[in-house]
């Protein structure tokens, strides 16, 4: 237990709390960068994918254009707008994405770092990444629904449902991951907050470090 009062105390060996927790916990750096990285490469990868297929989608127009205007065929079409409207979204989302999972790569991997910068851009990278994932699927959805369907509205209903499931699959498996980057992250400001309001209580310090100065 620390007080807020011997934070910036020393022990007997001449340490503040803040030096006994980077001397004993060394290890968590090193670990925690290799983890980061593995994470950034693998959603860059992703990333990277996803980028170049909706820029190619982008450029090879479904259903071709008009030869004497280069319009579009389906420009009056509804659906063809929601595929323009989503495919742009997943470009941006995903070149997003992708560079802020090279900016982890490329950074330094400080202490100090772990606790804010690093886990934001990791938050804002897996967010950019999930958005590019269902802008995507949307564009698909609708090029299925304009170009094969040819105005079969029952068509949509399993279209949806097919789209949704690699949406649900994602979600499913990365959302626990950034509910706990979120808590570790914006968690540590409230602990802190509350001991600020609480300066005559003792708290224990994040992660549930117990050190002991007197």
């Amino acid at each position: 237990m620390v007080s807020p009062a011997y934070i910036t105390k020393e022990n007997i060996f001449n340490e503040t709390p803040d030096m006994v927790f980077t001397k004993e916990h060394k290890h968590l750096v090193k670990e925690g960068e290799q983890w980061m990285k593995a994470v950034a490469e693998s959603c860059s990868i992703t990333a990277a994918l996803i980028a170049t297929i909706v820029f190619a989608a982008a450029i090879t127009v479904p259903g071709g254009s008009k030869q004497d205007t280069g319009i579009p065929v389906f420009t009056e079409n509804v659906a063809f707008t929601v595929f323009a409207v989503a495919d742009a979204i997943s470009l941006f989302a995903s070149s997003t994405s992708l560079l802020v999972f090279q900016s982890i790569l490329t950074g330094r991997f400080s202490e100090q770092d772990f606790r804010t910068s690093l886990p934001n851009r990791l938050i804002l990278g897996l967010c950019s990444l999930m958005i590019s994932t269902t802008a995507m699927m949307v564009a698909f959805s609708a090029t299925l629904f304009f170009v094969f369907c040819h105005g079969k509205r029952w068509m949509l209903a399993p279209i949806c449902v097919l789209a949704f499931l690699p949406i649900l699959s994602f979600a499913t498996f990365q959302l626990p991951l950034m509910v706990d980057l979120i808590y570790s992250t914006y968690g540590y400001y409230e602990y802190i907050s509350k001991m600020v309001r609480n300066k005559n209580r003792p708290r224990l310090l994040p992660y549930g470090i117990r050190l002991f100065f007197g």
